[in-house]
């Protein structure tokens, strides 16, 4: 068992909470910039709720993060009452939020300076990996700060990897949301073709599902895309958030992604249809109009 913070109860950080409770049986607590939503974890999982980061991150092994966005991501780490002020030396902070290299690096460079230790670990699998406790986790940082988080991060990821230093997390994150990006508008664009000729698309997906062309989108979205139906997983306007990061770390690196900027244009016009917490899967609402 392990002291353990755990820092934004949004729809991926609450259940992720929840498991280091449930299934990992540590000592935790909660920090939530709602206090009404750390309350109520404390009353669905028990444990405690603290009043600032810094509060949240006094005495604990580990410190786990799930914010928004990098802005997000400084708002609870830095300055007098964020949680680096209040980490105790030899503790590791590991960070859930799909967010850029560069904070990645930042903050590990902080971290190291403070005398504790930084991974950047964003996860994919979205609210129902969350929530069922399978989250793949992908991992940036020094080997001995990975090894001292990997058996925590266990109690929600089916599979954590680190792969490189401070910043290997989120890139691999970025490569992550650069190949769903062109998978989900290939699907939408077959799904509407079927359509146009007059196939049954659940008959047609049966068929190809089977071949080369079966992906993890398919299997899981081509259902309700074909109803219409936008509302069972991760919103266009956090998408977008994404395929910004990889746009721009590809300017930095030198990357081509014509399909990745494509594809957020498209994205963009569905934000216009009303479709700014649509799941990802609503390009082909783009392609019904």
């Amino acid at each position: 068992m392990a002291k353990v913070a755990f820092l934004g109860l949004g729809v991926m950080g609450f259940p992720m909470a929840g498991h280091l409770v449930k299934k990992g049986g540590h000592e935790v607590t909660v920090y939530n910039r709602t206090p009404a939503k750390a309350q109520a974890w404390v009353e669905k999982f028990g444990g405690r709720a603290a009043p600032t980061p810094k509060a949240a991150a006094e005495g604990q092994d580990l410190v786990m993060c799930c914010v928004g966005n990098d802005n997000d991501l400084r708002a609870v780490t830095i300055g007098p009452e964020g949680a680096f002020a209040g980490m105790k030396k030899g503790a590791t902070f590991v960070d859930h939020t799909t967010a850029s290299a560069e904070v990645a690096r930042e903050l590990n460079a902080a971290a190291e300076k403070a005398g504790f230790k930084f991974v950047d670990a964003p996860v994919s699998g979205g609210q129902a990996g969350a929530e069922n406790g399978v989250l793949t986790v992908m991992c940036g940082g020094k080997e001995d700060a990975y090894a001292g988080a990997e058996p925590v991060i266990a109690a929600y990821a089916r599979l954590c990897k680190l792969l490189g230093p401070a910043g290997s997390g989120q890139l691999t994150k970025m490569v992550n949301q650069i190949c769903i990006a062109g998978l989900v508008q290939g699907l939408s664009e077959g799904i509407h073709f079927a359509k146009k000729s007059g196939l049954d698309v659940t008959a047609v997906i049966d068929v190809i599902s089977k071949g080369a062309a079966q992906s993890w989108q398919m299997e899981n979205r081509y259902k309700t895309m074909n109803d219409g139906k936008y509302d069972f997983g991760f919103a266009v306007e956090w998408m977008r958030k994404d395929l910004s990061i990889c746009i721009a770390e590809a300017r930095r690196n030198g990357a081509n992604l014509p399909v990745s900027a494509l594809v957020d244009q498209f994205y963009a016009e569905v934000e216009k249809m009303g479709g700014k917490r649509w799941d990802t899967s609503s390009l082909l609402a783009r392609l019904e109009r």
